[in-house]
């Protein structure tokens, strides 16, 4: 399984500056995504404060396996 941590800080900004409420807090943060076997990023932007990240599905190799069968009697 492949892993795709997402990081990310705040700038600082002027303290001058008067708010009326602040949504995110100023903080770090790091939040980690598990993808499941097969799955690759393709490209991933950040635009407009959204993460948009393309993921490719690996095509499926199909394995042929042969099994021998013994035949005869039980003993």
């Amino acid at each position: 399984m492949a892993s795709v941590p997402q990081t990310g800080r705040r700038q600082a900004e002027a303290e001058d500056k008067t708010f009326l409420h602040r949504g995110i807090a100023a903080r770090q943060f790091l939040r980690s995504f598990v993808l499941a076997d097969g799955i690759e990023v393709v490209t991933a932007a950040l635009e407009n404060g959204l993460l948009k990240i393309d993921l490719a599905r690996r095509p499926v190799q199909p394995s042929v396996r042969v099994v021998d069968i013994k035949t005869g009697r039980l003993s």
